[in-house]
């Protein structure tokens, strides 16, 4: 697996090519990447705070786990490979929506990313990498709102943007919740 090349897409997710990770966020060329939003059984959701060394968006809030595929992988399986890496486990997820977001940062690197989100419950053992996350905790998603209304710049450009539209599928689909422990 090259977790150093990117996956280049259009706006409709379809493939155009490959480049260097670095590159590809030097120039704002789209990409494809994921995010995932694990739940817990009181409905919380996993957070993580980015660790101190990441190239971007360091020591922000964010949701549990996020990333690209590599050349030739699978999404859903890159998400889950994903999430062992960061967080220590593994668990069902259901992918629940997509979008595309751009974000630029003060040091030069932009965001351009076709974002799959993938949602899922997990009760279990956590044992993050401490060189991809500092910290992390489960939180009411009232808590989440209210913390993004008074305190926006403390968590990643990517989640300010999808957490409404996560938390309006949930409001939706709560009939659907209790089955994002099943496989995809």
């Amino acid at each position: 697996m090259n977790n150093d090349q990117v996956i280049l897409v259009d706006e409709n997710d379809k493939e155009l090519g490959l480049m260097e990770k670095m590159e590809a966020h030097q120039r704002g060329f789209l990409h494809r990447a994921f995010s995932i939003f694990i739940f817990n059984p009181a409905n919380e959701m996993l957070l993580q705070q980015r660790a101190l060394n990441k190239y971007h968006s360091s020591g922000l809030w964010s949701n549990t786990c996020c990333s690209h595929p590599g050349p030739g992988e699978d999404i859903g399986e890159a998400a889950l490979r994903r999430l062992n890496e960061e967080m220590g486990f593994t668990t069902p997820l259901k992918k629940i929506f997509d979008f595309v977001y751009t974000a630029s940062f003060e040091n030069g690197l932009k965001e351009n990313e076709f974002d799959h989100v993938f949602a899922g419950r997990y009760d279990g053992k956590i044992e993050v990498n401490h060189h991809e996350v500092k910290d992390w905790s489960f939180r009411p998603m009232e808590q989440i709102r209210q913390d993004l209304k008074e305190r926006p710049l403390q968590y990643t450009p990517w989640f300010r943007i999808a957490f409404p539209t996560i938390d309006n599928w949930l409001d939706k689909h709560s009939d659907q919740y209790w089955l994002l422990s099943s496989p995809l």
